[in-house]
């Protein structure tokens, strides 16, 4: 089951677009300062050193960067085997257009252009190419227009190949995984947080829209603060999962927040802030486990 469907109004493209992706440019600890409300000092403050060895072991670590595709695999595709997602494409009737990929990426959200223009720079020719044009006509909607009879079809047929599934990987962690990570050590979480952060980008993208993982993370700070702003880590991601949670029910297609309440809730409730194994959770209703 995929469940990044939010109707037609494509808040991802507009604030990807918006922000040229600007959370990259700037360092984690700028990233942490322009997120929050205006004002807010910069994460480096004496009492942030023992949150940051705290982080020291993040989500980018190859076995926990392994869980964390597990997991999100578990709700975006309900299985665990994300390496079988490569192929994966289909329109969901999200307003997205067709969503394919190890992470959903979207013919009317940007993300999916980028995609091929990075696998047609690295491999020109590739049978993905002769779609550029098309895929940057229907870029912001839900068309297919250029894209049908053979889209899909061209696209598992890619999927073969390990240089666009690298490509997937490469964009992944460009857009989505290392921007989450960034911040979640910016502000001194741990595994569990990151994962927090990377599961609510994947979602919701990024930007200045109240339901983006930005705007989610502004949320959580009216409430609490994050360890590198003197706060304790369990209130700090109670209050982030309850922003989460607030910002998934404000769209119909999102109103199932299993993915928090019995997979992450579950892992904070039990004091697993560095995601140990086993891991044992729920996602609509289905069971999972990492041994």
């Amino acid at each position: 089951m995929r469940t990044r469907s939010i109707g037609s109004t494509l808040p991802r493209t507009a604030t990807r677009v918006a922000l040229g992706l600007a959370l990259l440019a700037v360092p984690a600890t700028a990233v942490a300062t322009t997120a929050g409300p205006a004002g807010h000092p910069a994460p480096a403050t004496a009492h942030s050193a023992p949150h940051a060895v705290r982080a020291a072991t993040g989500l980018d670590d190859p076995a926990k960067k392994e869980i964390a595709m597990q997991l999100v695999s578990s709700a975006e595709n309900s299985s665990l085997n994300w390496k079988a997602q490569y192929k994966y494409i289909e329109d969901i009737g999200d307003g997205r257009g067709y969503t394919g990929g190890i992470i959903g990426f979207c013919s009317g959200t940007h993300d999916m252009l980028e995609l091929v223009e990075l696998y047609t720079q690295r491999k020109p020719g590739n049978v993905l190419a002769k779609y550029l044009p098309a895929l940057r006509k229907v870029d912001g909607s839900d068309s297919h227009e250029g894209l049908d009879p053979n889209y899909t079809k061209d696209w598992k047929k890619a999927a073969q190949d390990p240089e666009f599934q690298q490509a997937q990987n490469d964009e992944r962690d460009r857009v989505y995984f290392n921007p989450a990570v960034k911040q979640g050590k910016a502000d001194g979480i741990g595994v569990l947080g990151q994962f927090a952060y990377y599961d609510a980008i994947v979602m919701h993208g990024d930007g200045n829209d109240p339901t983006s993982f930005s705007g989610i993370r502004k949320r959580a700070l009216a409430k609490a603060k994050p360890p590198a702003q003197g706060g304790d880590e369990k209130t700090w991601l109670n209050a982030f999962l309850d922003a989460r949670v607030w910002a998934m029910k404000q769209e119909e297609a999102h109103s199932d927040t299993s993915r928090v309440d019995t997979a992450q809730r579950v892992f904070l409730r039990k004091g697993n802030l560095d995601l140990h194994t086993p891991l044992d959770w729920k996602v609509y209703g289905d069971s999972y486990h990492i041994g």
